[in-house]
């Protein structure tokens, strides 16, 4: 059986440790996203620990939003199938606080070089090969989010616009269908900036128009960095909204 405190740093909380352990066999793909994973009695077993240990773990990785608890049915790795899920990291809502979801338009989607900016937010070379997307997002039949995209092309290899227009829903939820990879935090930094050339025609404004720039580095298992995102948001029918605990 494995021991909970073997290549670990004693100084840590026995249930740090097998909240790492747990994540730990999220990444070596031991249960997949939506997958009911074993009893606590049973993790308790395999790491030879209390079950309040096991489950003050899983208290930790449910506040990460990585599991979910289910009455009478267990505990879930959080899937980005769930309804609540898909649009998670969409931070806009209307004037009355209901959260938006809108539907995307590929504009292109393109192999690239990761410039210094994308290779430091992806953890990757600069020069490396990336896939570039671009696309708007519309609510309400109005274009409301010009988004520019950048992943690496080694981890999502064949990801082109055939792809994407085929599968129809969010990226995070095909990222995670399609090559096994869930997001589960995500890193932004907010400015506000005037419409150029591109987003002014994009978005149906006029030129230096004021805009939300949302720059997104989101982060898989591990706290792997996967995929940077840049978005260009109207907000003159809507804001951004953030709980804070």
């Amino acid at each position: 059986m494995a021991q909970a405190h073997i290549g670990l740093p004693s100084y840590q909380p026995l249930y740090e440790q097998i909240k790492k352990m747990l994540t730990q066999s999220l990444i070596n793909g031991e249960w997949a996203a939506g997958a009911v994973i074993p009893s606590e009695m049973e993790l308790a077993s395999r790491y030879q620990v209390s079950q309040g240990t096991v489950r003050k773990a899983i208290d930790a990785l449910v506040a990460d939003n990585i599991m979910m608890r289910r009455q009478g049915k267990g505990t879930y790795v959080v899937s980005h199938a769930e309804e609540g899920v898909k649009v998670r990291f969409l931070r806009l809502a209307d004037e009355d606080g209901a959260k938006i979801f809108p539907r995307h338009q590929l504009l292109s989607c393109e192999r690239a070089i990761a410039s210094k900016r994308v290779a430091v937010r992806l953890g990757i070379e600069v020069g490396s090969p990336i896939i570039e997307i671009k696309r708007l997002l519309v609510h309400a039949s109005q274009p409301l989010i010009l988004d520019h995209i950048a992943v690496s092309a080694a981890t999502f290899t064949g990801l082109d616009s055939a792809q994407i227009n085929a599968y129809g829903g969010s990226m995070n939820s095909m990222y995670e269908q399609a090559y096994g990879i869930r997001m589960v935090r995500a890193e932004e930094a907010l400015k506000a900036v005037a419409a150029d050339e591109t987003s002014s025609q994009a978005l149906g404004v006029a030129l230096d128009s004021p805009l939300l720039q949302v720059e997104r580095t989101a982060y898989t298992y591990g706290d792997k960095p996967i995929e940077w995102r840049l978005g260009l948001c109207l907000t003159d029918a809507y804001h951004y909204r953030s709980e804070l605990d």
